[in-house]
């Protein structure tokens, strides 16, 4: 993608910014200029301080706290935790660089000095913070001085922040406005430019542009890593309010700063903050529209806002190798800053019930990457010098049910005759170069013949069931673990007919007739291949399908997901996963049965931890059968089980203990957020 689409998409991202050219970014008196008036509305209000940003960075790889951002950007901010004379936001935490790192504990402090005296105000033990979908805001207030400090993202390059000061005296007050900030060693460099300072890093070639008013400042005093801007003496009478406004831009160069600088240049505040208020409300109402009857109390509407916020926190903008917009598994973590495949078809149906747009760019993103003969690629990255995409093995095929939900949501055919023949060269690939003995099931493999990326083609890395696989060859760079795997091919069978309903879409009546057709002879191979009369039970079998590889997991449902069981089977599925000695657990649906030697929730990763794509596909997989009490039983538990899913503050984790509920492995988890709003939704 060149330059030219990219400033046409940066265009739309300013859209409500580019609305509102009328107001200078200079300190204004509200006794001057005419402020907007804006209340956080209902929906908006359940995402208040629904995930606790709280906390100031002692170094640059400090991770205790969780960081906001918005638009796509590639830096976010906290709320600080120090006590001190100055206010300010943490951060930014910079995603522009290596896999995230702190530039500052807080880049644009401010200090107040009443010229009276001399002496700095101090505000220890004042702060009132909260957070929203839409923004980032706290008080200071002692009894000369209240500071209201706001921070909205205008773009996905840019954040703003405005602090307003109210004068509570009877008397005038003078004050000297200092602006500072002290950098981490990250490789970043401070110099001085027109309105402000700028930001180079040795490490990334995005550019860091921090802009102050005209009328605020009259010395900027600089070195390599610090900075101190001096504002003009403010005078406010009684009851005056004045503020001033500073933006913080991280700016990769497919993307142009003198376009960004003209917007800020003539940016409301006050309009951009009411544009976000409207935007998250209105994706919060569609979401909370669109709940099952069972599940409209509040505590499931501030579920989804929570699990809304841990996707927008997660959100990137296209930059350097990725060509289209997209959500990483969770910026917590410093592994996860890229675009993985399944974590992408699991994003887009999350985001498909609020956000279609977003949606569809989580798909394209990695299909820009697909091979001739239709791989798609594990996962990408921006900067592959930091670490290169992984086309060792790619993930189970479940893009054409992403691309059906979107379709659910999206009626028009535009997007799925985009996708169709890409999708249809990836259903084809499986069973060219992943079918060993061409017997129509297929295996799990790997492109360079190492058995570690054939388990990681699985998804589920350590799961029991690979415990002695081997790799065997099908062809010249192709592949395949010595088994055929359940879930493989009830994601295969569900592929043939969520691509009937798009070929239908298409009207491709020949197309649509065939993958009805192959998906009747695979789902009968499904039910007489891998389910086990004896235990009542999906298992992979060996090449033949002469042998069960057994030990109960989560792929043993896969098969009711895809509506691909009979009835029969089914029950016997539901029966087990029902029992608390095997997996209705307290967070019920885990990876495998709780009752087996080898489950080990606490250093398994799959091999007892609750993933909640696995439960999800489990519930679904209930009412699909028609089992709809025991799914809303499911559903219930799940929620609550899992710690601090339903309260305020603690994010939405990778994995969760199904016995204890305790939150494993990574923070802010984009894919269980995801599951999260399937379950609540009506479907």
């Amino acid at each position: 993608m060149g330059i030219k689409y990219l400033r046409i998409m940066c265009n739309k991202i300013f859209l409500a910014s580019l609305c509102i050219l009328n107001l200078s970014i200079a300190c204004t008196s509200k006794k001057t200029k005419k402020q907007l008036s804006y209340t956080v509305t209902k929906h908006l209000e359940h995402s208040n301080s629904i995930q606790n940003y709280v906390g100031t960075p002692n170094t640059k790889d400090d991770r205790e706290m969780l960081m906001f951002s918005d638009q796509g950007a590639w830096f976010a901010y906290s709320l600080p935790n120090s006590e001190s004379s100055s206010v300010g936001f943490s951060g930014p935490f910079l995603m522009t660089q290596e896999n995230g790192v702190w530039l500052s504990p807080t880049l644009t402090e401010i200090e107040l000095i009443n010229s009276k005296d001399n002496k700095i105000f101090n505000w220890k033990n004042t702060a009132n913070q909260n957070s929203y979908a839409s923004h980032l805001e706290q008080e200071y207030e002692n009894k000369y001085l209240k500071i209201k400090q706001q921070l909205v993202y205008m773009s996905g390059h840019t954040a703003l922040q405005k602090t307003s000061i109210i004068n509570q005296t009877s008397e005038e007050i003078v004050l000297s406005p200092i602006f500072k900030g002290n950098l981490f060693h990250t490789g970043v460099q401070i110099s001085k430019e027109e309105n402000g300072i700028k930001l180079l890093s040795s490490k990334s070639n995005a550019v860091g542009h921090i802009q102050f008013a005209n009328t605020n400042v009259h010395e900027i005093v600089s070195d390599s890593t610090s900075y101190i801007v001096k504002g003009s003496p403010l005078v406010l009478s009684k009851g005056e309010s004045k503020s001033f406004l500073i933006s913080q831009t991280f700016i990769f160069p497919e993307y142009s700063w003198e376009q960004e600088k003209l917007i800020i240049s003539n940016v409301h505040f006050d309009s951009v903050l009411q544009a976000r208020f409207s935007e998250k409300e209105s994706e919060l109402k569609t979401l909370n529209q669109q709940r099952k009857p069972n599940f409209t109390d509040e505590v499931y509407a501030k579920v989804l806002a929570k699990s809304h916020l841990t996707l927008q926190n997660n959100w990137r903008i296209p930059a350097g190798e990725l060509k289209h917009q997209g959500l990483f598994p969770s910026y917590h973590y410093e592994w996860f800053h890229g675009f993985w495949s399944w974590d992408s078809w699991k994003h887009a149906v999350g985001l498909s019930h609020y956000n279609p747009e977003l949606a569809k760019d989580q798909i394209r993103a990695m299909f820009d990457f697909q091979k001739d003969n239709g791989f798609i690629v594990d996962c990408v990255y921006r900067d592959t010098t930091i670490e290169a995409h992984n086309f060792r093995d790619t993930k189970p095929p479940l893009a054409a049910w992403a691309v059906a939900k979107i379709m659910e949501k999206d009626t028009l055919a535009d997007f799925v005759k985009e996708m169709y023949p890409k999708l249809k060269k990836y259903h084809d690939w499986w069973y060219i170069e992943r079918d060993h003995d061409q017997d129509g099931l297929c295996e799990y493999g790997s492109t360079d013949g190492t058995l570690i990326a054939a388990k990681w083609e699985s998804g589920m890395d350590n799961a029991i069931r690979f415990d002695d696989s081997k790799i065997v060859k099908n062809s010249e760079g192709a592949y395949s673990m010595d088994q055929e795997s359940i879930d493989l091919n009830a994601y295969l069978f569900a592929e043939k007919l969520y691509m009937a309903d798009l070929a239908e879409k298409l009207d491709k009546k020949k197309d649509a007739a065939i993958f009805r057709k192959d998906a009747e002879i695979l789902k009968k191979r499904i039910q007489n291949q891998f389910y086990d009369s004896e235990d009542g039970w999906f298992y992979d079998t060996n090449l033949d399908g002469t042998a069960f590889i057994k030990g109960a997991g989560s792929e043993g449902w896969t098969a009711l997901w895809a509506s691909a069981a009979t009835e029969e089977q089914a029950q016997r599925v539901k029966e087990k996963m029902m029992d608390p000695e095997k997996f209705f657990t307290r967070v019920p649906f885990q990876t495998m049965s709780k009752d087996h030697p080898k489950f080990n929730p606490t250093n398994g990763y799959w091999r007892g931890p609750n993933w909640l794509d696995q439960a999800y596909f489990g519930v679904k997989g209930l009412r699909n059968y028609g089992y709809n009490v025991e799914a809303d039983q499911a559903t219930i538990q799940i929620l609550k089980g899992a710690e601090g899913l339903l309260e305020k503050g603690k994010s939405i984790r990778e994995n969760y203990h199904p016995i204890t509920g305790k939150g494993l492995y990574a923070k802010n988890f984009s894919w269980s957020a995801a599951h999260i709003i399937m379950l609540l939704m009506e479907e």
